[in-house]
């Protein structure tokens, strides 16, 4: 309970200074709300937009992240104090793609702009929330991405190979496509699919995962993990089981971490969706609607399969 005191009050003293800013400047305020800064991905995304907002000086950035990945309440009080705080947009990364929609909906109607932006807002909650389901999404295919690197495993081990799904949060729309886009690569190469299984983005809860999984499965030959921090965690498993090089993990997000991984070999690849630039590119959407542009749908990011051919 202190704890999530502790980061509630975090939260508000953030928030609070960046009112502060605001007064003093007379700038544009942006509040963003993205994961957990525990991941890597959203620590690099944090710099990216600092480095933008030092590189524009036209407007105010106040970024607040979640203590873990399934730390939804932070996501909504920050919600809350954005809206208190009147600022000019919020840049969103929903951790839960239907619970954020109603302090979205508040936001709206309070006179500020929303961009939604790396995770898609759920089209349902959003009809039900009086909201457009074309609400504007910033962000990549994770479909298109997770498909590709599916495919890219299912080239190194070959069809009919035994695989097992490390899903992400149940409760986010990007876990659930990049799940489908790993099915239509079990589809395409004939995977045996072991088992599918979420491991809420966390890299300790996928270590255990994965450490149970050698168990009920020793011969698998292939894992799919929705993201790179889950994938740190599954390799973990494998090289603690002596299985390292033997079963090839890919990964989604392009972390540094992984980056390593794969130069040693103990991880095949992953999906590059360029985090770091995916909040600058929000932020220039929001101001050429700001400026009179009419802008809905979904506005593309790209994704690149990374492997050790191509590592930068």
């Amino acid at each position: 309970m202190k704890k999530i005191m502790s980061v509630a009050l975090l939260v508000a003293l953030v928030l609070c200074l960046g009112g502060a800013a605001f007064a003093a400047d007379k700038k544009p305020v942006i509040g963003l709300v993205m994961k957990s800064l525990a991941n890597e991905f959203f620590k690099s995304m944090e710099e990216g937009a600092r480095k933008y907002e030092a590189a524009e000086g036209t407007f105010t950035l106040i970024p607040v992240g979640m203590n873990s990945e399934t730390d939804i309440d932070t996501q909504i009080n920050a919600m809350e104090n954005f809206i208190s705080q009147k600022v000019d947009t919020i840049i969103l990364a929903p951790a839960d793609s239907v619970g954020l929609v109603p302090s979205v909906k508040k936001a709206v109607d309070a006179g500020i702009l929303v961009i939604n932006f790396d995770v898609t807002l759920d089209k349902q909650a959003l009809k039900d929330n009086n909201l457009p389901e074309d609400f504007l999404f910033v962000g990549p295919d994770n479909e298109e991405g997770s498909y590709l690197v599916g495919n890219f495993l299912g080239e190194k081990i070959g069809k009919g190979a035994k695989v097992i799904i490390i899903e992400g949060n149940p409760g986010a729309d990007n876990a659930k496509q990049r799940k489908a886009g790993f099915m239509k690569s079990v589809a395409d190469y004939g995977f045996q699919l072991l088992d599918s299984t979420t491991a809420h983005w966390e890299t300790e809860e996928a270590n255990t995962l994965m450490t149970n999984l050698l168990t009920r499965f020793p011969d698998v030959q292939g894992v799919m993990c929705a993201n790179d921090s889950m994938a740190l965690g599954a390799v973990r498993a494998i090289e603690a089981a002596g299985k390292g090089g033997k079963i090839q993990v890919v990964g989604f997000d392009n972390i540094g971490a992984c980056q390593e991984l794969i130069k040693e070999g103990k991880m095949l690849a992953t999906v590059d969706q360029f985090g770091p630039e995916m909040v600058a590119n929000a932020i220039k959407v929001a101001f050429r609607i700001k400026g009179g542009e009419k802008i809905s749908g979904w506005a593309k990011s790209p994704v690149e399969v990374v492997s050790a051919a191509n590592l930068k």
